[in-house]
């Protein structure tokens, strides 16, 4: 069985982590009447799932990637997944202004990424 190579496993353990995390932090937005307690004890039972793929992600990776790559890598995730899932789930609609401001985070990752001589 081929092995599946390390930035691979990585960047998709992190990704499907991401998915739990947002819903943890932002699912519960479509639920305003729930009461509070009940809120953040289903967050936490969400965010368990995000935490058994988010540790594995960093302990495989750190290695190939510093510890800053890993966190770079995740927040380009997050804002990836964040866009999709308040588009689609919370059904708020994405401004130019948001775009621009994920985007110079997203260049942020070029600082990060650049082999710097």
């Amino acid at each position: 069985m081929p092995q599946i190579p390390i930035p691979v496993m990585t960047i998709g353990l992190l990704v499907l982590s991401n998915l739990f995390m947002t819903f943890a932090w932002y699912g519960h937005l479509k639920f305003k009447t729930a009461p509070i307690a009940l809120v953040i004890l289903a967050s936490w039972g969400i965010a368990f799932f995000e935490y058994l793929l988010q540790v594995p992600a960093n302990r495989i990776g750190h290695g190939p990637f510093s510890a800053a790559e890993l966190k770079t890598i995740q927040e380009i995730i997050t804002l990836t997944i964040f866009v999709g899932f308040s588009a689609l789930y919370l059904r708020e609609p994405i401004q130019w202004n948001h775009l621009v401001g994920f985007g110079f985070i997203a260049l942020g990752s070029f600082f990060i990424f650049y082999r710097w001589a």
